[in-house]
């Protein structure tokens, strides 16, 4: 049987496991696990603390650091848009084209890498190589920042991350990062006719607003020199703003929904820094005058690392000898790379499958991405032993 078809096998099982991100995935991780097991492979399994999510991290080859991590995450998205042809959790082909949820985001990766996991556990592996299976991506990143802290406690450390997200299998060196939050302010209602006793959260929320939107100017002077990135500095936009019950009650709870997209972890720093300084220095001190109680809580929504482009990057030399490519490219959507990254590896984006198709009805991979795919796996096998 060739490989393509050994992918298209596997790949028709992880689609029936409808892993959307508010639902388990521990059949899909137990389908995995199994199956590297069988090869020999050294299977780690680590739960959420909920148990009802797990990762994945497996190992062919010898204990130690220096290895290379096949990266892919488990969950998807709802399938929950009009326009779809067949059943969404049910792998159909047509025109060499592979229909389903995941099928390009990105379970056609996770196939792939199975599908060669025989070739790689017959080799004498002179380095470790792992394969890496998250929960909670498309909701954040969640599983990774858990794997991550995990093999951290370990103290393993592999040199080289494939994250394998759709990009028609062009190499991706760098992305911004996505972090959202929301702050919420905690105030005082009264009469509108009094403002003065009570403490208005909404006022203090466009305060706080006002704030971000200065430091959004200056991470505008912070745009690192010869950034390829649009906008070629860090981003920061509000989204929404809600608090009060009428015009003439003093809003005693209001929210600020907002996120920023820095080009450099520096930046993320620098903004919650600035912010949390403006919030104790001024704005509590403030509000606690007239309402000792009175407070200001930001909760973090999700916090994707972003993945910087590195003058020595062994991920990105690697790949461009397994595929061919001279060049690299920055995309605008947050992967799980920036995570591996920070712990010291270097990581690179690359997997079948575009973009363009993930989180739509009819999502498909095509039968040439996939081959494509396993050729560059294939081609590992060299700088394996």
């Amino acid at each position: 049987m060739s490989h393509l078809q050994t992918t298209q096998d596997i790949l028709e099982r992880l689609i029936a496991y409808p892993t959307v991100s508010t639902d388990s995935n521990l059949e899909l991780i137990d389908y995995c696990a199994t199956y590297l097991e069988g090869l020999g492979a050294r299977v780690q399994i680590f739960k959420n603390a909920a148990g009802t999510k797990s990762n994945l991290f497996a190992t062919l080859g010898p204990e130690g650091d220096g290895g290379i991590v096949l990266s892919g995450h488990s969950d998807v998205v709802p399938a929950e848009e009009s326009g779809w042809l067949s059943d969404p959790f049910r792998l159909r082909e047509d025109g060499g084209l592979l229909y389903g949820r995941g099928t390009c985001d990105m379970k056609g990766f996770i196939a792939a890498t199975l599908a060669l996991a025989p070739v790689y556990a017959r080799l004498p592996l002179r380095r470790p190589l792992h394969f890496s299976f998250t929960h909670d991506e498309e909701t954040g990143c969640l599983g990774a920042q858990d794997l991550v802290a995990e093999l951290r406690r370990q103290g393993l450390k592999p040199a080289v991350a494939i994250i394998g997200e759709p990009t028609e299998l062009r190499i991706i060196e760098g992305h911004k990062g996505c972090c959202e939050y929301s702050t919420h302010f905690k105030g005082l209602e009264g009469h509108g006719s009094q403002p003065d006793l009570g403490v208005s959260a909404v006022e203090y929320a466009t305060r706080y607003v006002a704030r971000l939107l200065e430091l959004r100017e200056d991470l505008k002077q912070r745009s690192p020199e010869g950034s390829r990135f649009d906008p070629p500095w860090s981003s920061l936009q509000i989204g929404r703003i809600e608090g009060g019950v009428a015009h003439n009650v003093i809003a005693g709870d209001c929210r600020v929904d907002w996120e920023t997209r820095p080009v450099v972890a520096a930046d993320l720093t620098f903004v919650k820094q600035a912010i949390q300084d403006y919030c104790d220095t001024m704005l509590l001190p403030a509000m606690r005058a007239v309402h000792p109680e009175a407070d200001i809580h930001t909760e973090v929504i999700g916090e994707v690392a972003g993945l910087e482009p590195m003058a020595d990057n062994e991920a990105l030399r690697l790949v461009q000898e397994l595929t061919g490519a001279n060049s690299a490219d920055l995309v605008a959507f947050g992967t799980e790379a920036g995570l591996f990254q920070s712990l010291g590896m270097s990581a690179v984006v690359c997997g079948p499958g575009s973009i363009q198709q993930a989180h739509k009805a009819n999502e498909f991979v095509s039968l040439d991405q996939l081959q494509r795919c396993l050729t560059m796996l294939e081609g590992l096998q060299s700088k394996l032993v």
